[in-house]
This record gives C-alpha cells, sequence and structure tokens, in this order.
C-alpha cells in the first residue's frame, strides 16, 4: 500500500477532519526511518479505519518539514482537525507505538466510556449499560467497554460477564481488573456449598459471600478480614484475593477501600 503523500494540504490537513491521520516524516538515508517504517505501516495496515497514514519524505518536502519544525527524523506527528495533537521523535519499538496510539488517537466513543464508568462508580449500573451496548454495536472489540460492561455484570449477570471476557486480552493495563471481575463473578457462579473445605472457616467465609452478592460491602470485607486473620489460605488464599477485587471494584479512592485497606494489611502480617 502506497503511503506516499501527494498533496499535504488535501491527504492530511482537509483529511484530519473526518478521522486522525499519523504523518511519517523521514528520509532514504536515515537508518532509524528504515526500523521505524516497517513497524507504523504495518499497524497502518492493522487499523480498522480509525487513523489513516501519510509518509512525507523530508528532503522531497522540506518546506513542510521546516512549517512542522521539523529538525529530527523519524519525526511522527497525529494531525487531528487540522492541528497537530501528538508526536514522538525516533524509532520507538512496535508495543510503545501501539500504546502510543491506544492514549492519544481521538475516539468518538472516549466520552461515551467516561460517561458509563462515572454512572457505574455511582451505582448507575442501568444508565451504563445501555450505553456501553451502544458503544459494543458500533465497535464490538473496544475492550474497555467490554471490561466495563463486564464489570457492571459481575452482581446481575455473572456468567455472562465471564463469558464477555474470555476472549478480552490480558496483557494489557486492565489485566488487574479483568482479573478482579473474573474473581468475583467465579465465587457468585461456583457452588460453594459443595466446593469449599468442611472447616470451622466455612461458615465465615459463606456469611462474607452472601454479604457480598448483597453489595453489603462493609460486612463482607469483615467477614473476609477474619478469614485471613484465622485462616489464611482457606480455599487457596481465597479471602485475600476476594478484598483485593473488591477493592479493585470499588477503586482505591471510594471510601470503603480506604477504610479497610489498613485492617486488610495488618490481617496478612499476623
Amino acid at each position: 500500500m502506497n503511503y506516499e503523500v501527494n498533496d499535504f494540504n488535501k491527504d492530511v490537513l482537509q483529511a484530519s477532519y473526518s478521522l486522525p491521520v499519523i504523518v511519517d516524516f523521514w528520509a532514504e538515508w536515515c537508518g532509524p526511518c528504515k526500523v521505524l517504517g516497517p513497524i507504523i505501516e504495518k499497524l497502518a495496515a492493522e487499523n480498522k479505519g480509525e487513523w489513516k497514514l501519510v509518509k512525507v519524505n523530508s528532503d522531497e518536502y522540506p518546506e513542510i518539514s521546516s512549517q512542522y519544525g521539523i529538525r529530527s527524523i523519524p519525526n511522527v506527528k497525529l494531525f487531528f482537525k487540522g492541528e497537530v495533537i501528538n508526536e514522538f521523535v525516533g524509532a520507538l519499538p512496535e508495543k510503545a507505538i501501539r500504546d502510543w496510539l491506544t492514549k492519544n488517537i481521538p475516539n468518538k466513543n472516549k466520552d461515551l466510556l467516561l460517561h458509563a464508568e462515572s454512572l457505574l462508580a455511582t451505582g448507575n449500573t442501568l444508565d451504563a449499560e445501555a450505553i456501553l451496548k451502544e458503544v459494543l454495536e458500533t465497535d464490538s472489540k473496544n475492550q474497555t467497554a467490554k471490561i466495563l460492561l463486564a464489570k457492571s455484570w459481575i452482581f446481575s449477570h455473572p456468567a455472562e460477564s465471564l463469558k464477555l471476557l474470555t476472549d478480552s486480552e490480558t496483557e494489557n493495563e486492565y489485566v488487574e481488573q479483568i482479573d478482579s471481575i473474573r474473581t468475583l463473578c467465579n465465587l457468585f457462579v461456583s457452588d460453594l456449598k459443595k466446593e469449599l473445605e468442611e472447616t470451622p472457616t466455612k461458615s465465615v467465609f459463606m456469611e462474607a459471600v452472601e454479604y457480598l452478592k448483597n453489595k453489603q460491602f462493609e460486612l463482607s470485607l469483615e467477614k473476609f478480614i477474619h478469614v485471613i486473620r484465622t485462616d489464611r489460605f482457606y480455599n487457596d488464599d481465597g479471602a485475600r484475593k476476594v478484598c483485593i477485587a473488591i477493592f479493585k471494584y470499588l477503586g482505591e479512592e471510594n471510601p470503603i477501600t480506604l477504610a479497610y485497606r489498613r485492617d486488610f494489611g495488618r490481617a496478612l502480617y499476623i
């Protein structure tokens, strides 16, 4: 595929009003450019219409390079609505470029996802679910939407939540969030009465789970922390794992998390 610029105004500035445009400033004599070029072209071929790539040979278009202050190449700039909104210099590795793209490419769904996340934080799961389903209708592979929807289903549809996460990537920024969702959902879909070992700890653990199912987080955490203090490795260290999952579900700045983090930490080292 040919990504070379023909008309900078048309190919970049005007085009950036329709979708983000990545411009790779390069030159034939530039060694790092030859390293970066194939990587960014590969990513351009993979992306599903979220952005386009245009390559500008700095030797052939010195006036454009000067206009945009190109002093070192490779230089990659992100244009959106006719303006440069971000950039990087040098031959970054593929993962770093992917992360940069994920963080910086404008997305029409970002505002919707932020709104859905704020609704979940206030307990308004129904409105959040409606927004997330709307996003997934147009972007079925949106990881953020899938994870937020799975989170909203933990207490109402734990089996569906687990199913939604079956094809979610775990080697990314959401790995801890995914693990915490799976921990809680697995707890709710399991037949704990049959699976848990018959010891005096079982009844306390079961109580903690029932409180959790009813979103009585303080009472649930108290019971799980009691299990950690008295029978730390019951159910494969299950109480510790669930406490961490609860904290992740609530958020680190949630008053309940802040109130019980210290007791949790102390219980681990008794």
